[in-house]
């Protein structure tokens, strides 16, 4: 288990907020005192100073040393002790950060508090949480000047000593939330074994989890001695707080998802989607080689080169009309075209071409419906049959508003073996974790079209015909590998 300590310069400074035992002096956090062992400590920092060799630097510093995860590390409190290096950082925002500025009066600066990321005027809400992703500190006093335009003209790290009763109130708010753990009075009931945290966007238009089925989660972790939590992309913090980290957004490399899925291993934390399995399931042209080598069968692919106009003439005979053209990266059937002759080949590849240098052409094999065989540690988890949209030959039609196509969910018995035994075959040189392969059934074997790492787990959908057990199947690898970690 993870444990939270607050470190202040005297514990009398605490008198207005709820009382903890996980507050502790700075005294007695160098002495080593009232430490207790844990697999992974936090410690937020709130002494009164941070000047470069003052108590507030030493207890950060110390915590790096002893492999605490401290807020603020020394290096943020370096980058914050000279505008020129906080500078190399905020000069690539942009301008789209300061549009909360457009009605501010020009002649007066702007001078916000941020507690954990937050403030008390939400029009600077993104300003702030973009600085704390950057800057990590509890309190952060942040001035705003305008020369010729808006521009960051201060970062100073605060103490809560600093604070008015009414900012006092806000930043325990903002403590509450960034950890809950400080917080939360002792519960009768026996304490839950483990603390996983579920990473997921509400404002995802369409998430790998709908909320039914994110409740689901939570319910079967409970029953495993599992403390759920959801967070969000601010929450990156948090992590080092929990034993297993469970995405439920959307990879993709260049994405916080992934950022989050490296942290989290760094960590030690248990994590699904790893970031090996995110890194290679999110580029189909890896995907494509890494079949090819392991002679997974898919239909005929070619990878295209943007400096090789000369292969899309060669693509009539390699694969004929109609042609699928795909980005390395869509999801969702996005970045997926097909071409019906050359003059609409040539004009789909010109506009991918602007988004990737490599692109990859199959050919288009028709069927009503495809395969998606979920996989979990290398294990057949759940299969379904998703159906194109009606008068289209995708799953999924974006436009106005995105459709996708009927669903039969079925035991993993009533599937054709060779579709089962191709999707094992797919995954198992990529890993380990959670995927959902999606097949073609031709004469009666299955072809593989590319491999999720984040297969949509919804509630009817899904699980339709495992119900609750599918998600006890998914906490039930969580808990044997958290088990692991720990040495149980």
């Amino acid at each position: 288990m993870s444990q939270t300590l607050i470190v202040i310069h005297n514990l009398k400074e605490w008198a207005p907020y709820y009382p903890s035992d996980q507050v502790i002096s700075f005294s007695d956090y160098m002495n080593g005192e009232r430490l207790r062992k844990a697999s992974r400590t936090r410690v937020i920092n709130l002494c009164g100073s941070f000047d470069y060799l003052s108590e507030g630097y030493y207890c950060s510093l110390l915590a790096e040393a002893r492999g605490h995860n401290v807020i603020p590390s020394v290096r943020t409190l370096n980058d914050l002790s000279k505008r020129a290096l906080y500078r190399i950082h905020i000069d690539d925002f942009g301008e789209q950060l300061y549009k909360s500025l457009e009605q501010s009066d020009p002649t007066q600066a702007v001078i916000l508090q941020s507690y954990f990321g937050k403030t008390e005027d939400e029009r600077y809400r993104d300003l702030s949480e973009t600085l704390f992703e950057n800057f990590p500190c509890p309190i952060l006093e942040i001035t705003l000047r305008f020369r010729k335009r808006w521009e960051i003209a201060s970062l100073k790290p605060k103490s809560t000593r600093q604070l008015n009763e009414q900012q006092s109130d806000y930043f325990a708010e903002a403590l509450g939330i960034f950890s809950r753990k400080v917080w939360r009075k002792r519960s009768k009931k026996k304490a839950l074994r483990y603390d996983l945290a579920i990473l997921c966007d509400p404002e995802e238009t369409l998430p790998p989890s709908d909320k039914g089925a994110l409740k689901r989660f939570i319910r079967a972790g409970k029953e495993m001695g599992i403390d759920c939590d959801f967070i969000r992309k601010r929450d990156y913090l948090r992590l080092p707080e929990y034993d297993g980290l469970f995405i439920r957004a959307t990879t993709n490399i260049d994405h916080y998802t992934y950022r989050f899925a490296k942290k989290a291993e760094n960590e030690g934390l248990v994590t699904i989607d790893d970031s090996s399995s995110i890194l290679r399931c999110t580029n189909k042209i890896y995907l494509a080689d890494l079949f090819r080598i392991h002679k997974v069968a898919t239909p005929t692919t070619v990878v295209l080169y943007k400096d090789r106009p000369q292969q899309l003439l060669e693509l009539e005979q390699t694969l004929g009309f109609p042609i699928v053209v795909k980005i390395p990266d869509g999801a969702f059937s996005r970045g997926v075209e097909k071409a019906r002759d050359a003059a609409e080949l040539a004009d789909i590849c010109k506009r991918l071409f602007r988004h990737s240098t490599l692109l990859l052409a199959q050919e288009f094999l028709y069927t009503e419906f495809d395969w998606r065989i979920g996989i979990l540690d290398n294990q057949p988890l759940f299969a379904c049959r998703y159906y194109m949209v009606k008068n289209h030959w995708q799953i999924y039609r974006h436009g106005s508003r995105t459709d996708s196509g009927a669903f039969d969910t079925l035991p993993i018995a009533d599937v054709p073996h060779s579709v089962v035994d191709t999707a094992l075959r797919a995954t198992r040189p990529i890993g380990d974790s959670l995927y959902g392969v999606d097949l073609k059934e031709r004469n009666g074997k299955g072809c593989v079209i590319e491999v999720n790492d984040n297969p949509s787990i919804d509630r009817g959908v899904e699980d339709k015909y495992l119900g609750m057990d599918l998600y006890r199947r998914v906490m039930a690898t969580l808990l044997k590998r958290m088990e692991a970690r720990r040495g149980h």
